[in-house]
């Protein structure tokens, strides 16, 4: 019977749906799979056991500790998704890459971290009046703060709140788009070479719940900008969640390329959930 470990962290921030699914699926398929916290030091990371990871959601409050544990569990076993993939898509200045590449991604002001930059001059300098500022590491909302300049209290509010950040992190300032309470930030999810759904998400902010819809197909040109991002990783990635808003156009723009610990959405989808089970079973040989 193939053993694997779901990398996990305890506690979880949020409750993960698709951990029971996932571990009964597995187990159907004769996989004994268990999770397990990666930064547990209890657990031994160079034992020879497969690992993909899922719900490391509090790997960006010790980033250094996680990319080492990238390192340690490779070395030991097959990691999915793979060590290079994880490195690059930890900080979220891999969205200015893909725009150098081409790529529409939702207008942002890249900051590093210590810049002497107040949020009024961002704002002018782009002609942007409602925007979302957040940390370079993030995960599930962590830090990241709307701020519309003209409402009262806001402003200062961002400031200080970009002013924190930039004390100790880069950070991203993003024009805010208004498509996300419209048609939605739409969610595609890819596993093993295939889009398999997507779901509505609504905008979320620290301290917010995630709302998310059922299962919903993507429109074509949401499907070939997904296709697009996804394509250079070729077999070497075994998931993905592209996160697109459309712009004041009309047309699709990348919000985050999620490779390391993205919610799959499999409860609202089945067949990804047999996909995803397949591919790693197969992938355990």
């Amino acid at each position: 019977m193939p053993a694997l470990r779901i990398a996990t962290c305890r506690p979880l921030p949020e409750p993960d749906p698709d951990e029971e699914p996932l571990l009964d699926a597995l187990a159907a398929r004769g996989v004994r799979a268990r999770m397990a916290a990666w930064n547990d030091p209890a657990e031994d990371w160079g034992a020879p056991v497969a690992t993909v990871v899922r719900s490391t959601w509090d790997y960006l409050h010790e980033l250094d500790a996680f990319l080492a544990w990238i390192e340690r569990a490779a070395r030991a076993a097959p990691l999915w998704n793979p060590p290079a993939v994880l490195r690059w898509n930890v900080h979220k200045f891999y969205l200015r890459e893909l725009a150098g590449r081409g790529f529409p991604i939702v207008p942002t002001a890249f900051l590093e971290r210590g810049a002497r930059v107040r949020l009024g001059d961002v704002l002018a300098e782009h002609g942007w009046n409602d925007v979302v500022v957040k940390p370079a590491v993030s995960a599930a909302s962590f830090g990241t703060l709307r701020v519309r300049a003209s409402a009262s209290g806001e402003r200062a509010r961002g400031e200080a709140h970009l002013a924190e950040l930039l004390a100790g992190r880069d950070v991203l300032v993003q024009r805010y788009a208004p498509a996300v309470e419209t048609s939605g930030e739409r969610a595609l999810v890819w596993i093993d070479g295939e889009l398999t759904h997507c779901v509505r998400k609504s905008a979320r902010f620290t301290g917010q719940e995630e709302s998310v819809s059922g299962a919903l197909a993507p429109a074509e040109d949401e499907r070939e900008l997904a296709s697009a991002l996804v394509e250079p990783f070729g077999r070497d990635l075994l998931y993905a969640r592209i996160d697109l808003v459309r712009d004041e156009h009309g047309a699709p723009v990348l919000m985050e390329l999620e490779l390391i610990e993205p919610s799959l959405f499999l409860v609202q989808h089945p067949p990804a959930l047999e996909r995803f089970t397949r591919a790693l079973t197969e992938r355990l040989g």
